[in-house]
């Protein structure tokens, strides 16, 4: 309830890791957001500084991302941030990164074009065998 929604524009930086889990599948990625602004003085859009998230999704939405992203592609992310601060090194030096428990991804359509395909669900045997105990 009290997590802090965002929604990103940006593009794959790198693969897409996917795993099976214990508690499901699982992707992460890198996903790099660069912000554009009129420079008045020279007349001309200009980008400002990168910033690089690390984008996890799970289950579903995980498998559908596998399947249907690539590197360098347009996408818009919409999720929980997460700002996570690792250990100090041997310098003292403290590390902090950001990262995205997304719950919604899709390719950024003003920057391309996309044809959705419906996911057909199969049951599982688990799902199975628990109707079959209901009954």
């Amino acid at each position: 309830m009290y997590d802090t929604q965002v929604t990103l524009v940006g593009h794959v930086a790198t693969q897409i890791d996917y795993k099976e889990t214990v508690s499901g599948p699982a992707a992460r990625f890198r996903f790099a957001v660069t912000p554009r602004y009129f420079d008045r003085r020279k007349d001309v859009w200009t980008d400002g500084p990168t910033s690089f998230y690390t984008v996890w999704a799970r289950r579903t939405l995980a498998v559908n991302l596998a399947g249907s992203v690539s590197v360098g592609e347009p996408l818009v992310v919409h999720g929980r941030l997460r700002v996570r601060e690792d250990p100090p090194d041997g310098e003292g030096t403290r590390w902090f990164s950001a990262e995205i428990d997304a719950t919604a991804i899709g390719h950024d359509l003003n920057r391309g074009t996309a044809a959705f395909r419906r996911v057909v669900r199969t049951e599982t045997p688990l799902m199975v065998n628990q109707e079959a105990a209901v009954v």
